[in-house]
This record gives C-alpha cells, structure tokens and sequence, in this order.
C-alpha cells in the first residue's frame, strides 16, 4: 500500500475542509430529505401522531383507490404536451428575430426576458385579471376586435388548461436566450456558402439552422420537460387545483397531502413517483437524441 506523505495528507485535509460547507448542505438540505422521503413513504404519517408502518399500502392506494391521483397525472401531461411544444417554438421565434444586427436590439433582448425573472405569484395574480371573464382584458379584446365572447378560462374544465397554457408563454424569455446563444454559435460561413449555391432563406432554416440548434434544443426539451411536470404556483395561486380538479397538477396534490391534509407518507410516496415519472421522460428523450440531436464534433 502506498504510504502517503505528510503533505500529501495535509493538502486533502485542506481540500475537504474546503469542500465541508457544501458536503454538509448536500447532506442535511438534499440528501437527508431524500433518504427521509423515501423512508416515510413505506409509513402512515399524519405528523402528530406517531408514524405506523404500512409498507407498499401508499402506493396501492395511489394506483387502486385514488382517483384524484389519476387526475392529476392527466392535467399534468395534458399542461405538458401543450406547453413544451409552445414554448419551444415560441422561444425560437423570438430568438430568431432578436438575432438580427439592428438599433437597440440588446434593449429589446432585455424586454423580452425581464417576464421570465418576475415573481410566480406576482405573474398568476396579473393573469387571474387578465383571464377574468367579466373584465379580463383578454376577453374584452376578444369582444372589441372578432366580436368574440370570450369563455370563462379559469372557472370551465376545458379552458383551464389552455389557459395556463398559454400563460406560460410570459416566461418564454428564459428559453429565448438559450436560442439566441445557440443561434450565435452556428458559423456565418455555412449562410454565405449556402447563400452562394443558391440556398432559400426557407432552406437555410431548415438544413443548417434546425440541424445545428438540435443540442440546444434538446437541452430545452429535457428542462421543459422537468419543469412543467413541477408546476405549481399557477395552479395554487389562480384555481386551487378546480375547477372540479381539472387543474389539479401533481405537485399540488402532493402539496395538499402533504400541508392541508397531513398525509405526510402519502405525499412523500406521491413524490417518489413523480421521480419515476421525469426520469422515464428523460431518458425516453437521451435514448432519442442519437437519432435526431446533431453535434458537429461528432460524426452519426
């Protein structure tokens, strides 16, 4: 065994003294939790009577018995295969346009992306108004310009979903900015090459800027994806999960079972799933990547 010097000892104690503050926030702020959750699943827990082992009767109940769990599966996919999509476009719109050489562009980049940094509460509050179906400023467009009478968003089962959906665009921002630097990346030669050949701007799009913007929209996709299966503060804030559940995404149920009810081993069974579920989309989309995601230092 090699012996190891006395410096050589002192340098690693420095090193991990220097790493301590982030192992003892990773240990008791993420991994503890973690473990814990995983532990109180398998428990009837309500938080103030002692906790009784129960093993796998939470996740029975989840899959057998509740049928709000199904539901919330159901407006969480559904939110999710409207906003993903939406949102991807609707960024790469944006950033295209934002990728142009003219006055003040950089002011414009900044309008663009302030929405996505605004307070959740604070952005559910504002579209509550807008949405309002006696005084939103949506349906009064609506009214004053297609003499549309606009439908109640929030308050009818098949609106409320679209209608978030379309919220979701206030952050479209956030992805804006990762196009705009994936745009930035792609080499002006390959334009001017193409340009020579006789290339459309159509074709230019669609056979050098779509094909070198796969990794950052795959990147894009594998965050929406995590991100809208997590939503919340919208649902909480503006309907409470209603109406009759149609908005009742999955992290407010568990929120429910876990701080309105005091199901607390329900709810942590409820996040342990939710586990399960990103981590299947996401590696459903790693395993797609090969077939459509295109590196230039890679040759498929």
């Amino acid at each position: 065994m090699m012996k190891v010097s006395k410096a050589r000892r002192r340098e690693i104690t420095v090193g991990y003294l220097c790493l301590s503050p982030w192992l003892v926030g990773f240990i008791v702020l993420t991994a503890g939790p973690i473990i814990a959750s995983l532990i109180i699943s398998f428990l009837d827990y309500d938080m103030v009577h002692p906790a009784v082992f129960v093993g796998l009767q939470n996740y029975k109940k989840m899959f057998f018995e509740d049928p709000l769990f199904w539901k919330s599966i159901k407006a969480t996919g559904y939110y999710t295969l409207l906003v993903v999509p939406l949102n991807l476009v609707g960024a790469l719109i944006i950033a295209i346009l934002m990728n142009q050489n003219l006055r003040f562009m950089n002011l414009f980049r900044t309008i663009y992306y302030l929405p996505s940094v605004l307070s959740g509460v604070a952005v559910a509050l504002l579209w509550s108004w807008v949405f309002n179906k006696d005084f939103g400023v949506l349906n009064y467009l609506l009214d004053k310009l297609f003499g549309i009478y606009g439908p109640n968003w929030l308050g009818t089962e098949e609106w409320v979903i679209p209608a978030l959906a379309i919220m979701s665009l206030w952050g479209v921002g956030g992805g804006m900015v990762i196009f705009l630097a994936g745009l930035q990346g792609i080499p002006t030669q390959l334009y001017e090459a193409a340009r020579i050949d006789g290339a459309t701007s159509w074709q230019e799009f669609w056979r050098i800027t779509i094909p070198l913007l796969t990794p950052t929209i795959f990147y894009h996709l594998i965050t929406s994806i995590i991100g809208t299966w997590q939503v919340f503060t919208q649902a909480y804030v503006m309907t409470q999960g209603g109406p009759n559940y149609a908005s009742l995404f999955y992290v407010l149920y568990v929120y429910f079972n876990a701080f309105v009810w005091f199901k607390m081993g329900y709810a942590c069974a409820l996040a342990w799933i939710l586990f399960i579920v990103i981590l299947f989309c996401t590696i459903l989309v790693f395993r797609s990547s090969s077939y459509w995601v295109y590196y230039e230092s890679e040759r498929r």
